[in-house]
């Protein structure tokens, strides 16, 4: 019989800069559903990979003296470390840089300008470079991008646009027919209401001001959009476009495409208007979850907040790390992290709880029984719950999986997880190994003890895929069909076992110590990137912006009601600049005529006190209350530029 086909993605990361906890987030994520549709019999395709073109890559490379491609190669083998320490079990790791991804994206684009829906032009506009975004100005926040709120830059260039704007209608009637396609509903609400039906304006899809990208084969000097270029990655992953598509053909129409809510616009308005162009099936589903935040913000390096995943698994494992995120947080919603709140976590469900169960079970077995359960059982009145709940726990997880509410499954096994250690106090061993005669009573109690663990090491394996082994090395399962999803159908099951005493699986942390520890690690790290934070340097583009000439004033006077400004006349080359500058205070009218000063002549023109300010004279303060003007130490011709 044929496997039914199931295919995951992630977003593909932007290798700027090594990801923190919230990257991590949705790969353990997909990570967590590819294992369980495997479990559940699926023939699994997971695909994840990085998006390494674009200007800002360039940018970073050269401030690196590297090349982007060397740049991008040494993160790009961090993040793959990365997702092996998470135990990331993906099938594909794709680079946008690999040759036949590049081929694919290059025929997808001559494939829609043959089609007529890209066209050449120009464009001028507003562009977020640390996003890759193009922003209409009414999507500007306060003239900043939406996203990251940094500056935006205003651009012009010969570029070719994909007829977005086309496909508009198409794609409202598509997501009104398919109300699973975008999930969750706030997500779906927000594309249609904030971005379908305002308008679609047709894309800018290639560059030419810079040329690390797929470039425009039959247009020497473009680029390809990084976005076309990235979104191509789901099926240039599978060969499309190649003789070699086999797995194009198995796999497409992706399952889900799981994506951080910040860019499900371009999965759900952009990626689709390009498949529908194409003749393309859409993907079945894209989920758009919420951010892991920190105080209320989202994580980034530029705020210094970020959480480096690999501390934390150096610590605890990479299954404690697993479950905190999957449990702490909805899937789909916003989620607050803390160390706190982790370090607690991991006392109460892993170590109290699981843990617990664990050790006690197998340390009564050992004791009472010299380590081999028996097969002989007598039923007690507490058994019955046992097995319901066992049932309901299973049915309860299947459902919450197949909706991606991660966190309620993982509720619903620790109801059952606390059950049991509850229905050691209930039929109380300890008492019932006092009674020779209770001793079919005493193995009865604990098979019940020993198959709940069995199922429950099956439940939490998407979500934890070594705590599982290390529960049935010590419990003595090692049959392979004891460890199936298919094993939990009925009850019972394990027939007898000798168990085998071992470390505590989840140590319990003493809170406050570690809360010590782990912001000191955590802290040695941020110290040690601080020098790298995108807020405390610029770029020499960015440098390259400021446009600062040697001016010689002419007149100088107070302005009316400010006692610390001063208005002045500043040739600059054939120019004459009106400044005002908050120097009366150090300086009189009369020093300042003549003097040689260095001015910001491309300031945009602001009024002072109702004067008309044109540019900036560059002053310098050694402590409050001392001003001291920047001039130059040798006669020079005004507007002469300063470098």
């Amino acid at each position: 019989m044929k496997k039914e086909t199931y295919y995951i993605t992630t977003p593909i990361y932007y290798p700027s800069d090594k990801l923190h906890i919230g990257h991590s987030y949705t790969t353990v994520a997909a990570d967590t559903m590819a294992r369980y549709k495997r479990m559940r019999g699926y023939d699994v395709m997971f695909l994840t990979g990085t998006d390494e073109h674009g200007q800002k890559i360039e940018r970073v490379a050269k401030e690196n003296n590297t090349t982007p491609k060397a740049y991008v190669d040494d993160i790009v083998a961090w993040i793959k470390e990365l997702w092996q320490t998470m135990d990331i079990s993906y099938d594909d790791f794709i680079r946008t840089t690999d040759k036949k991804h590049v081929k694919t994206v290059q025929k997808i684009f001559k494939a829609l300008y043959d089609k007529g829906d890209i066209y050449k032009s120009s464009y001028e506009g507003w562009y977020c470079t640390p996003c890759e975004t193009f922003y209409t100005e009414r999507q500007l926040d306060e003239g900043n991008c939406p996203d990251c709120n940094r500056k935006v830059e205003k651009v012009k260039e010969e570029s070719y646009f994909f007829k977005l704007s086309k496909y508009q209608d198409k794609l409202i009637q598509y997501i009104e027919d398919n109300p699973e396609f975008i999930q969750p509903q706030t997500r779906q609400n927000e594309m249609i209401n904030n971005f379908l039906k305002p308008g679609l304006e047709d894309l800018c899809v290639s560059r030419t001001s810079f040329d690390w990208g797929v470039p425009v084969e039959f247009d020497e000097g473009h680029v390809v959009y990084v976005w076309i270029d990235a979104l191509s990655n789901y099926i240039s992953a599978l060969g499309y476009g190649s003789d070699e598509d086999e797995k194009y053909k198995k796999y497409w129409p992706a399952d889900v495409h799981l994506v951080g809510k910040e860019i499900v616009r371009f999965h759900t308005i952009i990626w689709p208007a390009i498949l529908m162009a194409l003749d393309l099936p859409l993907p079945k589903q894209v989920f758009g979850h919420g951010w892991l935040v920190i105080n209320g913000g989202k994580m980034s390096k530029s705020k210094g907040n970020v959480v480096d995943p690999k501390i934390l698994v150096d610590r605890y494992g990479s299954d404690a790390v697993r479950y905190f995120l999957m449990r702490e947080v909805a899937f789909g919603q916003d989620g607050n992290f803390n160390n706190e709140a982790l370090v607690q976590r991991i006392n109460s469900d892993l170590a109290n709880d699981i843990g617990n169960l664990l050790s006690r079970t197998v340390a009564m077995v050992d004791k009472y029984f010299d380590g081999t359960l028996p097969e002989q059982r007598k039923a007690t009145e507490f058994d019955k719950s046992i097995e319901e709940l066992s049932a309901k726990t299973i049915k309860s997880v299947e459902k919450s999986m197949e909706q991606f509410l991660f966190s309620d499954a993982l509720v619903s096994v620790w109801e059952f997880v606390r059950r049991v250690n509850k229905y050691i106090d209930e039929t109380t061993p300890w008492i019932l190994a006092k009674d020779e005669s209770k001793k079919d009573e005493l193995s009865n109690v604990l098979y019940y003890l020993v198959e709940s663990l069995r199922q429950i090491s099956i439940l939490i394996e998407p979500f934890m895929p070594q705590t599982p082994s290390l529960m049935r090395v010590q419990l003595g399962i090692k049959e392979e069909a004891l460890t199936t999803w298919e094993s939990l159908e009925i009850f019972g099951q394990l027939k007898t076992t000798t168990v085998q005493k071992g470390n505590v699986i989840f140590p319990r942390i003493d809170l406050e110590e570690e809360i010590k520890a782990l912001e000191k690690a955590q802290n040695v790290v941020k110290e040690e990137k601080e020098e790298e934070k995108e807020e405390d340097y610029i770029t020499i583009d960015d440098f390259a912006k400021v446009e600062m000439k040697i001016g010689e004033v002419l007149e100088s006077k107070k302005v009316e009601g400010a006692d610390k400004l001063l208005v002045s006349q500043v040739k600059v080359g054939e120019k004459v600049h009106q400044i005002v500058s908050g120097i009366a205070k150090f300086y009189s009218p009369e020093e300042m005529v003549g003097k040689k000063v260095i001015v910001v002549t491309n300031l945009k023109p602001v009024k002072l006190r109702g004067v008309l300010s044109e540019g900036m004279i560059l002053a310098a303060s050694e402590k409050k209350g001392e001003l001291v003007l920047a001039t130059v130490d040798k006669d020079i011709k005004n507007g002469s530029e300063v470098r």
